[in-house]
């Protein structure tokens, strides 16, 4: 296992009890990083790990003085069973799940992006209602995956690896949509060059993303959230903009929402002016 890059312990502005720290200096606490799950958390070419949650929880060292030891990325799939076998103490990025909460605690969370429906661009804009029968990627085991099978039984949903394979998917014509974060779809289509693909409409899902861990170390929650707790909102928005400011972090709305709020804007404007005229003939 690697560690994160902060060997020296930075002094803890945090208030922690004696007895967290106690706690925290009798443990290294084991990371599992995902693979490919920008720009959230994924393995840097050089196999480091980087994203909006490493940042976040570099920051949280520093205010805490948590050790951190990392293990190899791997898929989200085999990090979750390393977390169930408590052969892994912390994961990132996470929405919180029944499934999920019979093994793992939650932080609160500290960001937030919604799912979006994408498609090949240059089509007519579908909806997931209007889908059914058809492939779509969602990620195996994400927390969108369990809600979206529920909601629209009628989609023959294909679960994905990672949100990049649902994604290269559409692209080549093998699933018809495919259902991923905002910030994730921005940042793997600049990254692989994707530009075929557009979001055509929100889910009605959002990630509200949490750090995890095993559910038998309550002092490790209470380490992170006191850390969370103790940035300030400039730190806290530095990375976010560092990560989401580019990455269209507010999807687009749907294409009958739009047309939807122009009709009755219009509508609005023509009763007033009927108003209007009705008073100046009454006064006339």
């Amino acid at each position: 296992m690697a560690s994160l890059g902060l060997a020296v312990r930075a002094a803890a502005p945090a208030a922690l009890a004696p007895d967290l720290q106690a706690w925290r200096d009798a443990n290294t606490v084991r990371l599992g990083v995902e693979r490919d799950y920008g720009p959230f958390v994924f393995a840097a070419a050089d196999g480091s790990a980087q994203g909006l949650s490493i940042d976040m929880l570099r920051l949280l060292q520093q205010r805490t003085g948590l050790r951190l030891a990392v293990a190899s990325t791997a898929p989200l799939q085999a990090l979750l069973a390393d977390a169930q076998a408590q052969r892994l103490d912390l994961l990132t990025s996470l929405r919180p799940t029944t499934e999920r909460a019979a093994y793992l605690a939650f932080t609160q969370p500290y960001v937030t992006v919604p799912a979006v429906l994408v498609v090949r661009a240059g089509g007519p804009a579908p909806t997931l209602d209007g889908l059914a029968g058809q492939p779509v990627a969602v990620g195996q085991g994400y927390a969108v995956e369990a809600v979206m099978r529920e909601r629209h039984r009628q989609v023959a949903w294909q679960a994905v690896s990672d949100d990049v394979v649902a994604l290269q998917g559409v692209a080549a014509g093998r699933y018809r949509a495919a259902v991923v974060d905002a910030a994730s779809l921005a940042f793997i289509v600049a990254q692989h060059g994707l530009g075929s693909l557009q979001a055509v409409s929100q889910v009605g899902f959002d990630y509200t993303l949490s750090f995890a861990v095993r559910r038998d170390w309550p002092q490790l929650v209470a380490l992170l959230n006191a850390g969370i707790q103790a940035l300030s909102p400039a730190e806290r928005q530095a990375v976010l903009d560092r990560w989401l400011a580019t990455q269209a972090a507010t999807p687009p709305r749907a294409p009958w929402l739009t047309r939807s709020a122009w009709a009755l804007l219009a509508l609005a404007l023509l009763l007033v002016l009927a108003r209007a005229w009705r008073r100046r003939r009454a006064r006339q």
